[in-house]
């Protein structure tokens, strides 16, 4: 595939963006939201519905062997983009489903009174309200990392929290929806690993914005737990994903959450046996083989683009869109906006801000009359926006399609917004 991100070219492969809004030319900045999809994977799916459609893994008929090989085949696809063997990848529907099953199969099984969760204050929803219900269920405590001024986590907290209190799981977001904060997540697992005590620190990390912009290898990460989800790398929604280190699989430490169909070996009155198939012990029921074949496109059209070039593409639009807003008076912006020194911005996917006495909803409404869709709201991350004192905030998300001209777009859509509100 040689085309230029960004390009008119590449938006070509993308039918939705050939449509107007508000009788403008669509501009599409809500991908931190949902990506949309390239016709290679509207293709992958149809093909498949049109084709290849059988239940996987219970037929002794031509169209079952299809749907299986096709289904395994998809499986192998996504592991090797992630860089992990496809024994440690669990098929869900999304990240948020992804984060609940760590719940369920992990934390639910190890964790009991006093013991200690980590996250932090930029969380999204999915990874702060998960872990105040297990804190609930085991009785275990719920510890919270700060946010600087810059967006970026206190890790002196962190360590702190390491140091003194008896740690179990660390959750927290590997790029941050709402400031795009990159953590530093190699910094991080060589913290937790030189506090590890007798019994192991787990390191759990929301995926859900790192993978649609830069190259995920899921070893090198060197985290236990990662979750993803499909329809924010131009996949279909409902189908996303888990990647847990196999020993943890092997050993049973991480264990089904979903019970019944495929993932059973034997089942007896007193007892049941799962599946010995660590690829097989996490389908419960008939998987969605069409979303699992549609991610696969997904991961493949992002492979032949190739992800650095993705994140460095991402790099010059988030530098691009700072340099541009920055200009404008009544804009402050939310999170990095200056590099530590001798380092790249530690800031990929989206920049939000604040409009000065304009509520983030009017100023989406009032872009929108202009053809362009961005995000308004908590973007799902309450306490980062109560911990700042945000009432909301505007979001512009990117992805493989977007362009400098739709930065343009943006800012002169802004310009609409002087002359509702005569500012």
């Amino acid at each position: 595939m040689i085309t230029m991100l960004g390009s008119q070219m590449l938006k070509s492969q993308f039918p939705i963006l050939s449509r107007r809004v508000n009788d403008k030319p669509l501009i599409y900045l809500d991908n931190a939201a949902t990506s949309q999809k390239p016709q290679e994977v509207i293709e992958a799916i149809s093909n498949y519905y049109s084709q290849h459609n059988s239940n996987v893994h219970r037929g002794a008929h031509q169209l079952s062997d299809e749907s299986t090989n096709i289904f395994e085949e998809s499986r192998h696809t996504i592991a090797k983009f992630f860089v992990a063997d496809p024994e440690e990848l669990i098929i869900a529907r999304n990240t948020t489903e992804a984060i609940n099953g760590v719940a369920y199969g992990w934390a639910d099984n190890h964790l009991k009174e006093g013991d200690v969760i980590v996250t932090s204050f930029m969380e999204h929803h999915a990874n702060f309200v998960v872990w105040q219900e297990v804190a609930k269920r085991t009785g275990a405590k719920l510890e919270f990392i700060g946010v600087d001024e810059q967006g970026r986590l206190k890790l002196d907290e962190l360590e702190d929290k390491l140091k003194n209190l008896p740690v179990r799981l660390v959750a927290l977001v590997h790029v941050s929806n709402a400031t795009g904060t990159v953590n530093p997540i190699k910094k991080i697992s060589k913290l937790i690993a030189s506090h590890q005590k007798e019994t192991p620190i787990r390191f759990l990390l929301d995926g859900a914005q790192s993978a649609p912009h830069m190259k995920i290898d899921f070893h090198q990460l060197d985290v236990d737990f990662y979750a993803f989800s499909g329809h924010k790398m131009l996949a279909p929604m409902g189908v996303g994903g888990l990647l847990v280190k196999k020993e943890l699989l092997e050993s049973g430490e991480m264990r089904p959450w979903l019970f019944g169909g495929g993932m059973i070996f034997s089942v007896l009155p007193e007892e049941t046996e799962f599946n010995p198939d660590l690829a097989e012990r996490f389908i419960a029921g008939t998987p969605d083989v069409a979303s699992v074949v549609g991610l696969a496109a997904a991961c493949e059209y992002l492979r032949k683009l190739d992800m650095r070039k993705v994140e460095q593409h991402d790099r010059e639009l988030v530098f691009y869109t700072l340099e541009k807003l920055t200009q404008i008076p009544e804009i402050k912006i939310i999170g990095p906006t200056k590099p530590k020194a001798g380092q790249l911005l530690d800031r990929l996917g989206s920049v939000a801000f604040l409009y000065q006495a304009v509520h983030a909803h009017d100023v989406s409404q009032i872009l929108d009359s202009q053809g362009v869709a961005v995000r308004s709201g908590h973007h799902c991350t309450m306490p980062l926006h109560n911990y700042f004192g945000w009432p909301a905030t505007t979001r512009a998300s990117f992805s493989v399609y977007t362009s400098k001209s739709d930065i343009d777009a943006l800012i002169k859509g802004l310009e609409k917004i002087k002359q509702v509100f005569k500012s």
